[in-house]
């Protein structure tokens, strides 16, 4: 690789290439905290840079490993076979934020808070919102489809993309889409390189579409006995044709672990079996309405409780026990595997159930939560470090899980993507001539296998 790396300098800079062991231990992994040594980091400033990158690692045959934020949950930026890690970093700014034609253009490493921020002080809006959004780029999302508490009304980041430029795995440049609502010339590449998790090509410029912001937005949260109460009163907001800007559920085993690793109750009544947040936004008028009509709608679905936030600082207090689930859940163990499966929301009360019995039968501590509205909930098997039984039976338990949920019509992932984690397991969802339809796509893209090799395909 010594020789690889002396060229690499030469493409980016000798500050830019990173070959001492911590470097390379560190963009090795992602949240999964699994992962494998790069060979080679690399840290180039803009696309020429990232083209001549790829064209010398496809002569070279050197597997390439696009990474962004490596905030991941499956391992898509973790380079399992070495390789060179070519981290976006340095491509982090805001191009353009174009109100008359409402989108912004956007380098890979921005982070998706930031544009959001961004945009909305001219009035904009920019709607996925993915639970890492303070720490994850917008490359990132765009690989892995990001989701998020909004995609029940707004949909999620695949709506959001009007263009792209990408480098291939051979060095070439394309660019997919542009600032148009419209547009069928060709195949659609935009759509097919979102969510296509750094296997078909590396992005580097994006193109999105933002909406007007609202003016106004209202929190809410509603407890109940059960989590079927709780899918009850989705129910009834969908009967009433209330779509919620955000509509989350959280289990009874995930307020106890915040009141454990936060020693207050506050955040929920004690002996809550699960709760609903719930946000409705738009304009003044309508926003009041819906708001009563959510009230009506819980209630009417056997909320043990239910509060309205005043003003800014409640609607943040109302959030906070969502905010908190991540840092509470590792104080219990530092090690979860957090799946992201997604059923038919009318099915959500079965996955439940599904998951109740894993419980009892892998004696295993599985919390949940995640945005009902879309049927999309996070199921965490927290493990032990080093508790090589407990992990055992976790990943026993993790096929069970994922063949429960394609029985109940759903998908082993609703946002997080396959990375190398689920690859094994998506013959439970894809038949085999889909699969192959997929690796012809891939070889058309890469027909030398070097762009994040590993992943997806088992």
């Amino acid at each position: 690789m010594r020789g690889l790396a002396d060229r690499l300098r030469e493409i980016v800079g000798a500050e830019h290439v990173l070959v001492d062991s911590d470097s390379l231990t560190k963009y090795g992994v992602d949240a999964l905290k699994r992962g494998h040594p790069a060979d080679i980091v690399v840290l180039p400033a803009n696309t020429e840079e990232i083209s001549r990158i790829a064209a010398l690692c496809n002569e070279t045959r050197t597997p390439l490993v696009p990474r962004g934020g490596g905030t991941g949950y499956t391992g898509g930026a973790v380079p399992v076979h070495g390789g060179v890690v070519v981290s976006l970093e340095r491509l982090n700014r805001i191009l353009e934020i174009d109100e008359l034609n409402l989108l912004a253009v956007v380098e890979p490493n921005v982070i998706t808070g930031d544009i959001q921020d961004a945009v909305e002080k001219v009035g904009l809006f920019y709607p996925p919102d993915p639970a890492s959004l303070r720490q994850s780029a917008i490359g990132g999302n765009v690989a892995e489809c990001a989701g998020g508490p909004r995609a029940f009304k707004y949909g999620v980041t695949k709506q959001y993309v009007l263009g792209l430029e990408a480098v291939l795995a051979n060095g070439e440049v394309i660019r997919t889409g542009g600032k148009v609502v419209k547009n069928v010339v060709g195949y659609d590449l935009t759509q097919l390189l979102v969510g296509s998790e750094g296997t078909l090509a590396i992005i580097t410029k994006i193109i999105l579409r933002l909406v007007p912001k609202p003016t106004r937005q209202i929190t809410m949260r509603a407890t109940f006995p059960s989590v079927r109460h709780a899918v009850n009163a989705v129910t009834n907001l969908i009967r009433a044709r209330v779509v919620p800007a955000a509509l989350e559920l959280i289990d009874g085993d995930c307020l106890d672990a915040v009141a454990e690793a936060l020693k207050v109750r506050s955040l929920a009544p004690p002996g809550t079996a699960a709760l609903l947040l719930l946000e409705v936004d738009g304009g003044d008028g309508q926003v009041a309405d819906e708001a009563d009509r959510v009230e009506a709608a819980v209630r009417a679905a056997g909320a043990t409780e239910f509060v309205r936030a005043k003003d800014e600082s409640e609607r943040q207090e109302l959030w906070r026990v969502r905010r908190e689930l991540s840092p509470s859940l590792r104080m219990i163990t530092p090690l979860k595997f957090n799946h992201d499966v997604v059923v038919p929301k009318g099915r959500v009360p079965e996955l439940f159930e599904l998951v109740e019995k894993i419980k009892q039968e892998f004696r295993l501590r599985i919390p949940c939560f995640g945005h009902v509205g879309d049927g999309n909930i996070h199921v965490n098997i927290m493990v032990t470090p080093g508790d090589d039984d407990e992990i055992r039976r976790a990943h026993e338990a993790e096929g069970v899980l994922f063949r429960g949920t394609v029985a109940l019509e759903g998908s082993i992932s609703g946002e997080h993507g396959i990375g190398f984690a689920k690859a094994a397991y998506m013959p439970m969802e894809l038949t085999a001539p889909t699969i192959e339809t997929m690796k012809r796509v891939k070889q058309a893209f890469d027909p030398n296998g070097i762009l994040n090799p590993g992943k997806m395909f088992p």
